[in-house]
């Protein structure tokens, strides 16, 4: 099956999402979990040992500065489902606006971590993170649920749920459910970029007065 960006957006659009086997397996395969994860917005679980690594603040955040590196990075590991044919609609997808990075770079602009995903409507869809750093991806994704909750955003899916998400504040859902929220979200109006990055102290007092 040959992916093209349009056909990726409507697979989100009905809950699906495409993945490879191997990352040299040139096929490419429907995703339609019976249980979904997702992390609730406001539901985002910041650990002491966490909170203290934002705090010292020995890294920027960035968007969107290098989106094809995050998912190289994303897919450097031993065993991914990011073959070429998914690497190259979704940098298709990002070029036209509708993929983002969020990452994270040490004080000598090394890319220590991030995550990338699709947004459509109020449903920004995580596909893949990395980390180069202790707590590095969670950091990343401890801004990324910032930006999100002040765009506008109302689903944030992740697919499955690992211990390590699971850890931050995952849950499952049923497909049922996911499929609720969803048909919601993609009605609805976000803005990804429109956010300024935030202080590590103002990621931190938001979490605080939510939680």
């Amino acid at each position: 099956m040959s992916l093209t960006p349009e056909l990726l957006l409507h697979g989100y659009s009905i809950g699906v999402f495409p993945m490879a086997e191997t990352r040299d397996d040139p096929e490419v395969f429907w995703v339609d979990p019976k249980r979904r994860g997702v992390i609730p917005l406001d539901g985002f679980r910041i650990s002491r040992s966490l909170a203290k690594n934002i705090k010292r603040a020995d890294y920027r955040v960035e968007i969107d500065q290098d989106f094809e590196r995050v998912v190289d990075a994303c897919a450097d590991r031993s065993e991914t489902w990011i073959n070429d044919e998914i690497r190259a609609q979704y940098v298709a997808l990002h070029e036209l606006g509708h993929a983002h990075s969020l990452e994270v770079w040490d004080p000598l602009d090394r890319l220590i971590g991030g995550v990338y995903g699709v947004v459509l409507g109020q449903a920004f869809f995580g596909e893949s993170m990395f980390s180069r750093r202790t707590d590095a991806s969670k950091i990343a994704l401890a801004y990324l649920v910032d930006r999100l909750n002040r765009a506008g955003f109302s689903l944030f899916d992740t697919q499955f749920i690992t211990s390590h998400l699971a850890s931050l504040g995952g849950q499952e859902i049923t497909r049922a459910e996911y499929h609720r929220r969803l048909s919601d979200a993609i009605q609805r109006r976000a803005d990804f970029t429109g956010p300024s990055t935030p202080s590590p102290q103002e990621i931190l007092q938001r979490r605080t007065q939510t939680s």
